[in-house]
């Protein structure tokens, strides 16, 4: 179990940059692929980065992370969330995000695959 109150977002290269910058500013831990240095990266390791550093990750990516987490729920494999977003504009993306991260613990978005 988590100490974490709020659920911290790892946002993948797919995702603008401003998604990060406007929950940021709304005080929310994002990490982007940019400030891991991850850019470039397989979605494995991308997975793999946020499930290290305890994040959920962001991103629009679908086919490929429906995978994944099939991989990882079929393996017993634990992951910190993955967050499916289907690509709109940064404010939109945020708003959608911004009930689900208000309301949700770390724990509660464990192994979850959510899509907005």
């Amino acid at each position: 179990m988590s100490n974490q109150i709020f659920i911290e977002l790892y946002v993948d290269e797919d995702v603008s940059v401003l998604v990060a910058e406007l929950l940021r500013a709304r005080g929310f831990v994002v990490t982007t692929t940019l400030d891991a240095g991850k850019l470039g990266c397989t979605d494995r390791e991308q997975l793999e980065y946020a499930i290290n550093n305890q994040l959920a990750l962001l991103t629009h990516n679908r086919a490929d992370f429906e995978r994944l987490a099939q991989e990882y729920f079929s393996s017993e494999m634990m992951h910190y969330g993955i967050i499916i977003a289907v690509r709109r504009p940064a404010g939109e993306i945020t708003r959608k995000l911004l009930p689900i991260l208000n309301s949700r613990t770390p724990d509660e978005i464990q192994n979850q695959l959510l899509y907005i």
